[in-house]
């Protein structure tokens, strides 16, 4: 590419709040329910009903707008953003325009250059709209309205990030936040986080930004991240090519990889907002909003600080256990039953953090419990077993449930700690390999891991590493050959 091109991007995330009801009605917001279960005259917009606003969508708003440093508005009101869609039953979505919950806000994201400030323009109130459900190879939809009207806080970031790597850190960073707070459960599965993503290029050292174009259907933060790095590549190819970038809306193809047209941006005009009516508009007094912020938890900064002190951990392995909150109860309770913090952050970081990589799943959903996970060290401690041995049956304790003790049973994996057998193997090693016994002999140190690894590797990774490693030694020392 002959020129260097500077990506900018904002976000528009929707968390749906964790109430029991809807945002202006009494109909249930639970998951998985049978379709069209959950409605009523108001959510379903009949003539005559009306709106009433939930507090506790509003408490939830005003909290997690709290913690994203946003300043809270005294007087908000709602209006009507207006368009037509089939599951949108007013034809209309109650929302927030000019006067929202909070504004001016931002969130820091760890970077290539250090911290940085991304901010946030506004997070305000709406409500959700249905859900549609197209027949698998036929040719009807049909609609589901549970969702409609359950209470949504889309956070808008301003266009401060400029790569997909940065996106997907302030994701992670702001689905820690919520999660902390307990506003929402986070769950991108059934809806409860969603993301659409504006993105632009610009020749780098450009005043002007470039035509953006909006992203939608992106069902995870890894898919955000893809999607981001094609559509910044194929503008930027456009651009070369001396063709016109337009202002769209476009989805993400997750199967072919790449990103489709939809249709033509909107405008805010074309929404026709104007003040919904049937809501008067809202004045928070001081002590209320004082409250809530009463209210806040300890969030991932004060917990790592914390976890350093409490636990002497080193800071980079704090950040890594407090970034999930889920991640940083899970190391919170192990540590209360295994007094050894930096071991179960050491197999935390690498061997279970993998293992949630290669399935993808949230620590949450782990089957495995803190009290079955420390029972590994323990027997690591006992001598029972070795490290190597701990590594492998891991992913069968994760797997199906099964406690460490039995698998080590079941599968004979008991460490073998008899020195008289483990002599017996360091005899046949020094004897079948008289070259690294001799480079030993000579000073080459690292003569002896060979060595150490060939009797383990005899041993099927049963021999106590220790005694193999001081038998060795000795041996050598010894001259001895057979």
């Amino acid at each position: 590419m002959s020129k260097e091109y500077k990506t900018v991007i904002g976000l528009e995330v929707h968390v749906q709040l964790a109430t029991k009801s809807k945002c202006f009605c009494g109909c249930s917001t639970e998951f998985g329910r049978k379709p069209n279960s959950q409605v009523c005259p108001v959510c379903l917009g009949f003539p005559g009903s009306l709106p009433v606003l939930n507090e506790e969508a509003l408490r939830l708003a005003i909290k997690a707008a709290l913690a994203l440093n946003c300043q809270i508005s005294k007087f908000i009101k709602f209006d009507r953003k207006n368009y037509f869609y089939p599951d949108l039953p007013k034809n209309f979505q109650i929302s927030q325009y000019d006067l929202p919950v909070s504004h001016d806000g931002w969130l820091m994201i760890s970077g290539p250059g250090g911290e940085k400030k991304i901010r946030i323009k506004r997070a305000h109130l709406e409500e959700d709209a249905g859900k549609l459900i197209h027949e698998q190879g036929g040719s009807r939809s049909f609609v589901d309205f549970n969702r409609t009207g359950t209470p949504l806080l889309e956070i808008v970031s301003e266009p401060d990030i400029n790569s997909a790597d940065e996106a997907y850190e302030y994701l992670t960073r702001l689905k820690g936040i919520l999660e902390y707070l307990e506003v929402s459960d986070c769950n991108m599965e059934q809806g409860s986080l969603r993301c659409d993503a504006n993105i632009s290029v610009m020749p780098a050292g450009a005043k002007e930004l470039g035509e953006k174009v909006e992203l939608k259907n992106m069902n995870s933060f890894r898919f955000v991240k893809i999607a981001l790095e094609y559509e910044a590549k194929r503008q930027i190819e456009a651009l070369e090519g001396k063709e016109k970038v337009v202002q769209e809306t476009r989805l993400w193809h997750e199967q072919k990889g790449i990103t489709i047209s939809m249709r033509s941006k909107e405008h805010a005009h074309d929404y026709r907002y104007f003040p919904e009516p049937d809501l008067v508009p809202f004045v928070l007094d001081d002590g209320y909003i004082q409250k809530i912020g009463e209210s806040l938890p300890e969030l991932s900064q004060e917990k790592k600080e914390r976890f350093v002190e409490e636990y002497n951990i080193p800071e980079y392995d704090a950040g890594v256990l407090t970034a999930d909150k889920y991640l940083a109860n899970y190391f919170e309770e192990c540590a209360k039953l295994y007094s050894k913090p930096k071991t179960i952050s050491n197999w935390i970081m690498s061997e279970l953090l993998a293992y949630i990589r290669e399935k993808n799943l949230e620590v949450r959903y782990l089957k495995l419990k803190p009290r079955s996970f420390v029972e590994i060290f323990r027997l690591m401690d006992e001598g029972v077993i070795s490290g190597k041995v701990a590594k492998q049956i891991l992913p069968e304790m994760l797997e199906s449930e099964k406690q460490a003790r039995d698998i080590v049973k079941e599968k004979g994996l008991v460490q073998i700690s008899d020195t008289s057998e483990i002599d017996k193997m360091a005899q046949e090693v020094i004897r079948d390999n008289p070259k690294p016994a001799a480079d030993y002999r000579a000073g080459q140190a690292n003569a002896l891991s060979f060595l150490v690894g060939q009797i383990m590797k005899k041993s099927r990774g049963k021999a106590n590493p220790q005694i193999v490693n001081k038998l060795l030694k000795q041996k050598l020392e010894r001259g001895e050959d057979a």
